[in-house]
């Protein structure tokens, strides 16, 4: 039996942190012991280490993930008025930068099984004024992208892969080659928002690159468009890396595969305690993609999700809503974007999905709490 006095978090950062503390605590003190805050030798290595790991051939690291998607948008030498294609089942980061450039976000529905948007969804999109494809892989794995690249290809598109969720997935083609998310397009944008996979204790953010031509734009406009120190060649920004979470990035990297491997078991928990519930559906697993499970979202059909968030919130389980609203019905985008297609599997998605607590410090016994609770109010 749980002790009742338990609190259940939807992410325990301060356990996993324990776990770690002395690699943390040292990399810490490492820098400011450096007094190197800006642009340290902690940043160059973990630069070094994440193309090592995503088998990138440049990472850009910035401060956040919304930056990156803005860089990579701003580096590919897009005009006001380019449409660029994006879910509208998603956060919102993905069109914000769209719109805040003076582009068109145009959004497509999703798959109701993967969350994920597919090449049938974005082919409908397509005008003469397209010019971009930003998929997300939501919840932490790929979206169809040997498809997407090819639709992209043929449609003279860039393809921005926005991997915020799905850090250290795989992705498997049709012949057997495997890559990494983040890899494949012109760019894959990443978050290292403290509850990501791979998470910092602040803000962070990368963009990843296989193009020694764009690597070298978004470095330029990340710099405040500097080729060189003073030298300013295009209008760029502000954003950076900084030093002390880099250091403490460089930690995590070295523990990802077991954080993932960690969630993946629980997701393999709670997979065998709910699969037989009448009202639950729960997250399908994508032949072509192994899955982070960032996030375990499974859908309570037939009008009973807020109920049963509701009754877990009575017994100490903490829920998320991810996402309340589609990004059509979103105001902000009154006036800025257009609906590619009739958008029903997002609007149905945003009435269902509920996502459960997951991390990577996730307790079998919490887990078996959590089962019985959900499993109690199906049941009742």
């Amino acid at each position: 039996m749980i002790d009742p006095d338990l609190r259940i978090p939807m992410v325990d950062l301060k356990g996993q942190y324990l776990k770690i503390k002395p690699e943390i605590d040292n990399a810490i003190q490492s820098v400011i012991d450096s007094y190197a805050f800006i642009n340290g030798l902690p940043v160059s290595e973990f630069v070094a280490n994440l193309e090592s790991y995503t088998g990138a051939r440049h990472v850009i690291p910035v401060a956040n993930g919304t930056d990156a998607l803005q860089i990579a948008l701003m580096a590919l030498g897009l005009h006001p008025g380019d449409e660029v294609i994006v879910p509208a089942f998603t956060y919102i980061a993905s069109a914000e930068v769209i719109a805040l450039l003076g582009l068109v976000p145009v959004m497509v529905d999703v798959d109701y099984d993967s969350f994920n948007v597919t090449v049938a969804h974005i082919q409908k999109a397509i005008t003469p004024k397209t010019k971009a494809i930003i998929p997300v892989h939501l919840f932490g794995q790929s979206c169809p992208m040997e498809e997407i690249l090819q639709l992209a290809e043929a449609n003279n598109l860039y393809v921005i892969e926005d991997n915020a969720q799905a850090l250290g997935a795989v992705y498997t083609f049709s012949d057997g080659k495997e890559q990494q998310t983040g890899t494949m397009g012109h760019f894959g944008c990443t978050s290292f928002f403290p509850s990501k996979n791979l998470g910092c204790m602040g803000d962070g953010g990368a963009l990843m690159t296989n193009d020694d031509d764009l690597a070298f734009r978004a470095k330029m406009i990340a710099g405040h468009g500097q080729s060189k120190k003073y030298i300013h060649d295009v209008i760029g920004c502000n954003s950076r890396l900084d030093t002390i979470q880099a250091a403490i990035l460089n930690v995590k990297l070295h523990h990802l595969n077991d954080y993932i491997q960690a969630r993946q078991t629980a997701a393999k928990r709670y997979y065998e305690g709910l699969y037989d519930l009448d009202s639950i559906v729960l997250p399908r697993k994508m032949s072509y993609s192994s899955h982070t499970y960032h996030q375990f979202t499974i859908k309570v059909t037939e009008g009973r999700r807020d109920e049963l968030r509701s009754y877990l919130s009575e017994h100490g389980i903490p829920s998320m809503i991810y996402y309340p609203l589609p990004l059509q019905q979103q105001k902000a985008f009154t006036d800025v974007a257009r609906q590619g297609e009739v958008l029903d599997n997002s609007e149905i998605l945003c009435k269902e999905v509920l996502s459960l607590p997951m991390h990577t410090e996730l307790t079998e016994e919490v887990q078996d709490f959590i089962i019985e609770k959900i499993r109690e109010y199906v049941e009742q």
